[in-house]
């Protein structure tokens, strides 16, 4: 069986979120992931969309730690994985410095010392242990779930981009979710970190499938180009990747102007590198490009074009087969 997970972008809303979650019940992906950036919140959509589709696993992409205590990240990851039966994958992440300090009001420090102490926290407390915890950042003491995990433990995925963190990641994770990692680079890190230790691995993918490929495209390449002008972290992980030049002039021209247009400084060579845009066959090819890295299991990042009900219509044909009416 070739496996399949799809992520509902951010930008929709409440009820297309909704739409698409009962359309994914009916296809029975691996996995549907729910994203968080500063729109809705993670664990009610969680919540919320784990009673629309009854079949899939529910996965967080991601849950900011900057954002929530352990403690009551493990209250949520508790609570979700109760109310879906059994079924989260808790995806976790540090975000990024705009997002921690200018929305969040956090001090973006220690990173991956900091995502050390969420996990093993978060991991105690699904064991139902009482936490007296010292680290170097937290400092718990007599805290444990008033109400009893169904699971003692919930898989953990982290979602990782430097070294530091990758190799964390291997470390005390049960998987990893990448994200804009060229695909060179990214089958010599899975080959190398797979020899010290096998964890699932996950790719989210900017993904936009329509029947006039070029439209696809330039809707992937704004979002691409979004994520290089204000994700500090992504546009210097991929100046080192090899996109130095593209990266640098974006990122000028969004100094100047803005956003808008940006998409047109986005190289076709950077976007089939890093997404998949174009007619459903294009798609599917380009799918299997990624698959070759040694991604365990790609995760399809909905871009909705036009109709939203059309569009991702149109996307889990394209990949999955249509629905299963």
């Amino acid at each position: 069986m070739i496996r399949l997970s799809y992520s509902l972008g951010s930008l929709l809303s409440i009820e297309e979120v909704l739409e698409c979650s009962q359309k994914l019940n009916k296809i029975k992906p691996e996995v549907m992931w729910i994203p968080e950036t500063w729109g809705m919140e993670n664990f009610s959509m969680l919540g919320l969309t784990s009673k629309e589709n009854t079949f899939s696993k529910i996965g967080s992409s991601i849950i900011n730690i900057y954002s929530r205590s352990p403690s009551l990240i493990a209250m949520g990851a508790s609570t979700i994985d109760n109310i879906s039966n059994g079924r989260l994958i808790l995806g976790l992440g540090t975000s990024s410095v705009p997002i921690v300090e200018n929305f969040h009001g956090n001090s973006f420090e220690s990173p991956v010392q900091r995502m050390k102490e969420y996990v093993e926290i978060i991991r105690m407390a699904m064991r139902g242990e009482k936490i007296n915890y010292s680290g170097e950042i937290f400092s718990l003491k007599d805290f444990s779930l008033l109400t009893k995990p169904i699971r003692k433990e919930i898989p953990i995925y982290l979602a990782a981009i430097n070294r530091k963190m990758v190799e964390m990641t291997w470390e005390i994770a049960d998987g990893v979710i990448f994200y804009l990692r060229p695909k060179h680079e990214m089958k010599n890190t899975i080959s190398r970190m797979q020899k010290k230790k096998k964890i699932e691995t996950t790719l989210q993918i900017i993904t936009c499938i329509h029947n006039d490929g070029e439209k696809a495209r330039n809707r992937a390449k704004k979002t691409l180009s979004f994520y290089i002008a204000v994700g500090k972290i992504y546009r210097e992980f991929l100046e080192t990747a090899g996109y130095s030049n593209e990266t640098q002039i974006i990122h000028d021209e969004y100094k100047k102007t803005g956003l808008n247009g940006l998409e047109e400084l986005v190289s076709e060579k950077m976007l089939d590198d890093l997404c998949i845009a174009g007619t459903p066959d294009e798609g599917l090819k380009k799918l299997n490009l990624f698959r070759d890295t040694g991604i365990d299991l790609p995760i399809i990042q909905f871009n909705p074009i036009d109709n939203v009900n059309e569009s991702f219509e149109l996307l889990t044909k394209t990949f999955s087969g249509g629905l299963n009416e």
